[in-house]
C-alpha cells in the first residue's frame, strides 16, 4: 500500500492537483454527511446519453437492481440505499464537473464509474484528493489505480485482456497475419499499441501485425480501413472498440472477405452486438470474465431477473458494475460505517462472491481473474470448444 501512496503523490502532482483545492468539503464534514440521513447514497457516473449510453445505462440499471435487493433485506446499516445517477456523456470535461459536484456534496458513500479509461483518469484524481471511493467496472488503463488508494478497478488491466485476445487469434484460431482496427480514443490508441507490443514479444517470426488502421468512433463507413487491412493480407482482425465498431466492421469486412476472422474485447460482448451484426458476427471471439450463458444457478437467476426487469441480457461490464455495488455495500456493512477512509480500508479485505466470480482487490486496488473464451454461434454466445 505504501508503494501505491507514493505513486499517488507523484501522479497527482503531475496532474496539477493544486487546481482542485477547495472543490470539496472538509474531510470531517464529508464523512459525517455520508453517514447522515435516512439513506446511504451511491453515485453512479457514466455515459447515460450519446454513443456509449448503453454502458452508462447498464451501470445504473445494475446498481439499482443491486440496491433493490439489499433494500428488500433491510438495506445497509439499517438504512435504505439510494442510487444517484450522473451523465458524464463519456467526456473528460463533463466527468470533471460531475466529480467535483460529488465530492463537494460529500454525501455519497462511493462512486461506481466512470466508463472510458481516459474519463476515469480525469475524474479519479479529484476523488483521490477528496478521499472519495471510486470503483470503475470498466477502466483498463494500467495507471488508473496508481492514482491513489481510494481508486479501485473491477476489471482487468488491458495488457491481460489484450494478451488473451492475441492468444485467441494465434493459438485458438491459428492465424499469423494480424490486422488491427481501433477507435481514435485514448483507450483505442493505448490498446492497439499494447496488442502490437504483445505480438512483437511473442518471439514467433511467422506471427506479425501486417496493418493497423485507426477510425473515428461512431462512423458508418469503415470500408477504406477494411480495404487497407485486406490488401495487407490480414487473416484475422483484432477490433479495439465497442460493439458499435465490431458489428459494422464485421458486416463490411465480410462483404469483401467472407473468410476473415474477427477477435474483439469484452467491452463489445453485448447482446447489442448480435442484434446489430446479425449473421456477420457469427464466429466473432472474445475473452470475458463474465459469461452470460453460465450454468451457475446464481448467475442464471441474476440474468433472468435483469432481463425481465430491463428487457435485455446484461453485458460483461454491466455485470461488473453489479458486483461493484455489492462489493461496496459489503464493505460498508462489515465496516459498520460509511466513513470513507474506514470503508476504503475494508475494501482491501473483502472477498466478494459475485456473478463474475470471487472478487478481491489486491494492495493496489486491482483484481486478477481468469478469462473465458467465448464465440458467437447461431446467434448465441457459447464457450469456445463446446
Amino acid at each position: 500500500m505504501r508503494k501505491k501512496r507514493l505513486l499517488a503523490i507523484a501522479l497527482t502532482a503531475a496532474m496539477g492537483m493544486s487546481l482542485l483545492a477547495g472543490c470539496g468539503k472538509s474531510e470531517e464534514s464529508k464523512d459525517a454527511s455520508a453517514s447522515s440521513g435516512d439513506t446511504v447514497k451511491i453515485a453512479v457516473a457514466g455515459p447515460m446519453t450519446g454513443d456509449n449510453s448503453e454502458y452508462g445505462i447498464g451501470f445504473a440499471n445494475a446498481a439499482e437492481m443491486m440496491a433493490e435487493e439489499w433494500n428488500a433485506n433491510g438495506g445497509v446499516l439499517g438504512k435504505q440505499i439510494e442510487i444517484v445517477k450522473y451523465d458524464d456523456k463519456n467526456t473528460s470535461e463533463e466527468a470533471t464537473t460531475i466529480a467535483q459536484k460529488i465530492v463537494s456534496d460529500g454525501d455519497a458513500a462511493g462512486v461506481i464509474g466512470h466508463f472510458a479509461s481516459g474519463v476515469c483518469m480525469t475524474a479519479a484524481p479529484i476523488y483521490q484528493e477528496n478521499k472519495m471511493i471510486e470503483i470503475s467496472p470498466s477502466s483498463s488503463h494500467p495507471d488508473y489505480t496508481k492514482i491513489g488508494d481510494y481508486i479501485f478497478r473491477n476489471n482487468t488491466v488491458i495488457e491481460k485482456e489484450a494478451t488473451a485476445s492475441v492468444d485467441l487469434a494465434v493459438n485458438d484460431m491459428g492465424k499469423k497475419n494480424i490486422g488491427i482496427i481501433s477507435i481514435m480514443t485514448d483507450w483505442g490508441t493505448n490498446t492497439s499499441q499494447v496488442v502490437k507490443d504483445i505480438v512483437e514479444n511473442l518471439g514467433d517470426p511467422d506471427v506479425k501485425v501486417v496493418a493497423h488502421e485507426e477510425v473515428m468512433e461512431g462512423s458508418d463507413d469503415y470500408t477504406p480501413a477494411i480495404t487497407k487491412l485486406n490488401e495487407a493480407g490480414a487473416d484475422v482482425v483484432i477490433c479495439c472498440g465497442m460493439y458499435n465498431l465490431v458489428a459494422p466492421v464485421a458486416k463490411q469486412y465480410k462483404a469483401i472477405n467472407p473468410d476473415i476472422a474477427i477477435v474483439a474485447f469484452s467491452n463489445a460482448y453485448s447482446q447489442q452486438l448480435i442484434e446489430l451484426g446479425g449473421e456477420a458476427v457469427e464466429g466473432v471471439c472474445f475473452p470475458v470474465i463474465f459469461f452470460s450463458e453460465s450454468e451457475d444457478p446464481t448467475v442464471k437467476e441474476y440474468i433472468e431477473k435483469y432481463t425481465e426487469k430491463y428487457g435485455a441480457a446484461p453485458s460483461a461490464l454491466t455485470s461488473q458494475a453489479y458486483d461493484s455495488v455489492g462489493i461496496l455495500l459489503t464493505a460498508i456493512e462489515e465496516a459498520g460505517t460509511t466513513d470513507h477512509e474506514t470503508v476504503k480500508d475494508k475494501l482491501y479485505e473483502v472477498e466478494y462472491p459475485g456473478v463474475c466470480g470471487v472478487t478481491k482487490f489486491d494492495e493496489n486496488g486491482e483484481i486478477d481473474k481468469e478469462f473465458i473464451k467465448v464465440t458467437i454461434e447461431d446467434g448465441k454466445f457459447v464457450k469456445m470448444g463446446e
